[in-house]
C-alpha cells in the first residue's frame, strides 16, 4: 500500500537548517526518507545538523541567502527540487517609535526579501519539478499583537499575502505555496527573545496557549505533512498550530 506521508525519492531545500525549527524539520524529513540539501549562516552548527541526519543523499552548504552572488551560485549548483521549507529568519522586539531604517532593512531583508528572491531565481532557473511543495515559517504573532512586534509580524504577513500569490500563479503546474505559523515553540530563536521579556509576561503567554508551548517536533511533522502528497490539494493556506 502506498506512504501517501512517505517522502521518498524526493529532494527538499530546508533554509535556516543549523538549528531550531529548520534543524528539526531537516531530521524529519530525513526520516521519512526525503533527500536534503541544507543551509544555513552557521557552518559549524550546519554540519552538526547534517551529521544527524537518516542515511541518505544528503548534502550542506553555509550561505547567507541575502548575498546575491552567493545566492546565485548556491542556485546553479541546485539539482530539481520536490519541496522548499523556508525558515531561515529573525525574531526580536523593538517599540514602534525606536524603529530606524537599518532596523526595517534588517527584518525584511532576511524575513521577507531573501526567500522572495530565493523562490524567484529558483523558478526562472527551472529548479522546482511540477507538483512540488513550497513551505514558509509564519507565525501566530501575524494575528496576534505584541508590544514591539511590529517588524517581525510585518514580515510575517508580508510572507503569508506572497505564499497565496504565489499559490495561485504555480497552481497550472501543480506545485504548492503554504505556510505554517506556530504559537511559541521552545527554540533557541524564542529562548533568546524571551530574554528582552519578563518571565510574568512569558507565563501569560503560554496559560494563553491551549497545549502550552510547542517543540521543534511539532512544527516539523506538519512540514512533513505538507511537503508529501498527503497534503496534494492544499495549497494557499495557512496551518496555525498551537490551538489559536
Amino acid at each position: 500500500m502506498e506512504n501517501s506521508f512517505s517522502l521518498q525519492d524526493k529532494c527538499i531545500l530546508v533554509t535556516g537548517a543549523s538549528s531550531g525549527i529548520g534543524r528539526e524539520a531537516a531530521l524529519s524529513i530525513s526520516k521519512a526518507g526525503g533527500s536534503l540539501i541544507l543551509t544555513g549562516r552557521d557552518a559549524m552548527r550546519l554540519e552538526q545538523t547534517y551529521t544527524s541526519l537518516s542515511p541518505g543523499n544528503h548534502s550542506c552548504k553555509a550561505l547567507d541567502l541575502t548575498n546575491a552572488e552567493e545566492l546565485e551560485a548556491f542556485i546553479d549548483s541546485l539539482p530539481e527540487l520536490d519541496g522548499i521549507v523556508l525558515s531561515a529568519g529573525i525574531t526580536g522586539h523593538l517599540p514602534a517609535k525606536y524603529i530606524g531604517k537599518d532596523d526595517y532593512e534588517s527584518f525584511f531583508n532576511i524575513n521577507y526579501l531573501a526567500p522572495v528572491l530565493l523562490i524567484s531565481r529558483i523558478l526562472k532557473k527551472k529548479k522546482l519539478r511540477n507538483k512540488a511543495s513550497i513551505v514558509f515559517l509564519s507565525s501566530i504573532a501575524t494575528k496576534y499583537p505584541y508590544f514591539g512586534g511590529a517588524l517581525y509580524s510585518s514580515t510575517k504577513a508580508a510572507l503569508e499575502a506572497y505564499s497565496r500569490v504565489l499559490a495561485l500563479e504555480l497552481a497550472p503546474k501543480g506545485i504548492r505555496s503554504n505556510c505554517i505559523s506556530p504559537s511559541f515553540v521552545k527554540t533557541p530563536m524564542v529562548e533568546g527573545a524571551a530574554e528582552t521579556i519578563s518571565s510574568e509576561v512569558m507565563d501569560k503567554f503560554e496559560k494563553m496557549m491551549p497545549l502550552g508551548f510547542g517543540e521543534p517536533q511539532d512544527v516539523a511533522n506538519a512540514i512533513v505533512f505538507m511537503l508529501s502528497d498527503a497534503s496534494r490539494w492544499v495549497t494557499g493556506s495557512n496551518m496555525v498550530l498551537g490551538g489559536n
